[in-house]
């Protein structure tokens, strides 16, 4: 146990306000008059980027060797929240065996557009998914004794003029789905600490929001942690610690802790705030010492070991037409066309780079599984180079091992300069080479298996319909070849499915017209249509829909039966069943609507989820609990969260496009409506429970009533009425309702 370090009561002024900020780029301030340690933070989220020398948040200096895990694009796609901790908790050994306090992840962020440049760095499109996998990474981690920092809050999902843009979302979009995930992260797994983002939201900087730091994060969500600085992300020292921010990263040489001393001398910074401040930096450096152990070690090869496991369950097979598994047997011949092959592309650029123990490629490990059946390779493009002068020859190397294969496996891919942090891609396509030689090879033989490795989805839109096989291999860390070959062959059972949708075109998407923005500004003008949301309203046609992936074997799904829970939310089960020959993985998903609801909502939306193992010819009986705070709302008005009373209809598939059963759930709802006003609608006041009653026996009471009541009954002529204001219906000449009871009618309705 840790003795409890000096609090910042006995600390000077001056000490306190080192203690919020750093002292480097990677450690915090130390306090040796009274013993308070500097605390170690790093990069993550997928490894430990401890820099031996110096510092810088670009990935650019060397790191020790850790493992490189597969990024959040590929984790997500798992749909595995037992996975994910498995992999935080490993992540949390080799910090603690490197002395890091605080890793830098996960990042949660919404993949609003495919063109985000650090989409590989983030989980999902949908915050149901990016909440509970983010809250098993940060509980793996923390188990360890180190602490997570959940960012990057809140609404980044641009590298476009990060610095400073302004994400000009209305309430409703940003509550259910760009804080919802991270408002599941904190409340189910307490991270030590939120990293908050660059970025203005609706003109206010992250970093100096007291609305978004303190109001929502503290007082509604309850979070008791720390509040860090994404580096460099401080505008105002002084505004950012009055609105919540405790600890600026990274060291400012003692610039901003004078700002905060002259601030608490002149008096504009009340003390106690800084003392706050400083207290939160010492309680999170004594849960650091707690779990920190200077013999830690860890397991190099089994952590490789598991990185080839959780490379091989976020693999997606998005199509299969009976090419794969790849045949061993003698006489059978593989090619393998494409630099990436050999040369892999397994995590993104920029602060994330991680320096791996060891790395895999896909070339050597298909050679080692590819047992009696014979194997070529062609690498038919050149990395790093936007035109090939031997493009020519290559392609004709390609197309001539390709000719005389049985199986053709094709390498495609984005380049590390088409997607990093700190800029947003431009287009979806593959580099124009690659797609010229996946023309030529299937010309030549059109047996053709196209493997991918990219941080953001590509269009395939040009392509797809003419290969029998696609697989979806992201960028999978340092053991994701031969997890790729693991696939290939059957060795693992493909059970990724699809975290984001796959769309036909960049123009298709509901950001395409507001993204990336102009002057400072970027409008999220598609609301809640963000992903699948967006294209299952609109019936548009996709590549591949979100929750998609095929598997070697096949699932039968049951009639679901579904029940309102004790705290009002909805406990679903049914029975799956594994109608094929090899054991698999099928990720049960579970999507809601409310045709009856009084505010606009999506066709569908994810509310839960579960990745089930059933063994070949066997039967699971999956139970989905929809928690009552996953089906609300956020209504403005109220200015809260509300569960509406009505039918809800429960549909269970395997994608948002493949639905297997539904169901309808009838919920009371938690009773909370808005309050009336007399500028609420006729329609609104008649939908209120209470107001509905007293509005209709005050009509009733009227000798004038009558021409209203008709009003009313007459279909046509109520829907025009619905819409007028009460006060406006008050002015009409021989109104029933008279100005004089407004305030009456009000005030007993919202009684």
């Amino acid at each position: 146990m840790v003795d409890r370090l000096t609090r910042a009561s006995e600390l000077t002024v001056e000490e306190k306000a080192s203690l919020t900020s750093g002292r480097s780029f990677w450690e915090t301030e130390p306090v040796d008059r009274v013993g308070i340690p500097s605390l170690y933070l790093t990069d993550g989220p997928h490894g430990v980027r401890k820099q031996a020398q110096g510092g810088d948040h670009l990935g650019i200096g060397d790191s020790v060797p850790a493992t490189c895990f597969p990024p959040a694009v590929a984790l997500g796609s798992s749909w595995d929240a037992e996975l994910l901790e498995r992999v935080g908790a490993a992540l949390g050994e080799e910090a603690k065996a490197e002395g890091v306090g605080v890793l830098l992840g996960p990042g949660i962020n919404i993949k609003r557009s495919p063109l985000c440049g650090r989409n590989f760095e983030y989980l999902s499109e949908d915050p149901i998914v990016s909440g509970r996998l983010g809250a098993a990474l940060v509980r793996g981690l923390q188990s360890q004794g180190v602490g997570a920092s959940l960012k990057h809050f809140a609404a980044n999902n641009q590298e476009t003029d990060r610095l400073r843009v302004s994400a000009d979302v209305d309430e409703r979009p940003l509550r259910e789905i760009y804080l919802r995930g991270f408002q599941h992260v904190v409340e189910q797994a307490q991270p030590w600490t939120v990293m908050c983002s660059y970025n203005r939201i609706n003109g206010v900087y992250a970093s100096e929001d007291p609305w978004l730091l303190t109001s929502v994060l503290r007082d509604e969500w309850g979070f008791d942690g720390l509040v860090v600085s994404d580096w460099g992300a401080v505008n105002d020292r002084v505004s950012a610690l009055v609105a919540g921010l405790d600890l600026e990263m990274p060291s400012t040489g003692g610039v901003t802790d004078a700002q905060l001393v002259a601030a608490v001398r002149d008096g504009s910074l009340a003390e106690s705030v800084l003392d706050t401040a400083a207290n939160r930096v010492i309680e999170l450096v004594e849960k650091a010492l707690a779990g920190a152990d200077a013999d830690a070690t860890y397991d190099v090869d089994a952590h490789h070991a598991l990185a080839r496991e959780v490379a091989g369950r976020s693999i997606v097979l998005l199509k299969n037409d009976g090419v794969l598994p790849l045949s061993t047997a003698a006489g059978r011949s593989i090619a393998v066309v494409g630099e990436f092959a050999r040369t892999p592309r397994y995590q993104g650029a920029g602060s994330s780079q991680i320096v791996p123990t060891r790395l895999d490629n896909a070339l050597d490990e298909v050679i080692a599984l590819a047992g009696d059946a014979t194997v070529a390779f062609a690498p038919g493009y050149v990395l790093g180079e936007s035109a090939d002068a031997d493009a020519v020859a290559l392609t004709a190397e390609a197309v001539g091992i390709a000719a005389a294969a049985d199986d053709v496996l094709v390498f495609l891919g984005l380049p590390g300069e088409d997607e990093s942090e700190g800029f947003d891609r431009e287009h979806l396509e593959l580099p124009a080479a690659q797609t010229a030689l996946l023309e030529a090879v299937i010309a030549a033989n059109p047996r053709v298996t196209v493997v991918l490795s990219n941080g953001g989805v590509v269009r395939v839109s040009g392509w797809s319909d003419r290969v029998p096989a696609i697989v979806e291999g992201w960028l999978l860390g340092q053991a994701g070849g031969g997890a790729i070959a693991d696939v290939l062959f059957g060795v693992v059972n493909p059970s990724g499915r699809l975290a984001e949708s796959i769309p036909v075109r960049i123009e298709d998407t509901a950001s395409f017209l507001n993204f990336p923005g102009e002057k400072g500004h970027v409008r999220y003008g598609e609301g809640l249509f963000v992903g699948y949301r967006d294209f299952d309203a609109r019936g548009a046609a996709v590549s591949f829909p979100f929750g998609h992936g095929l598997s070697y074997t096949t699932f039968a799904f049951g009639a679901p039966t579904a029940a309102p829970t004790a705290d009002g939310g909805i406990r679903v089960t049914v029975d799956v069943t594994n109608t094929g020959a090899r054991d698999g993985r099928e990720v049960v998903q579970v999507y809601v609507s409310v045709p009856s609801s009084r505010v606009q909502r999506p066709v569908r939306e994810l509310k839960g989820f579960a990745a089930v193992a059933i063994a070949a010819g066997a039967t699971e009986t999956v139970v989905v609990e929809l928690p009552a705070s996953d089906l609300a709302y956020y209504d403005t008005e109220l200015g809260g969260w509300s569960v509406e009373a009505g039918d809800y209809v429960v549909e269970v598939g395997a994608s948002s496009r493949d639905l297997r059963g539904s169901v309808t759930v009838s919920l009371a709802g938690d009773g909370r409506t808005a309050p009336l006003s007399v500028d609420s609608t006729l329609g609104e006041w008649l939908e209120h429970p209470v107001g509905g009653p007293i509005l209709m026996a005050a009509l009733a009471q009227s000798a004038e009533a009558e021409g209203m009541g008709a009003m009313l009954a007459d279909p046509s002529l109520r829907r025009m009425a619905e819409s007028i204001p009460l006060i406006r219906a008050a002015a009409f000449p021989g109104s029933p309702v008279t100005h004089d009871q407004l305030d009456q009618l009000v005030a007993a309705a919202n009684a």
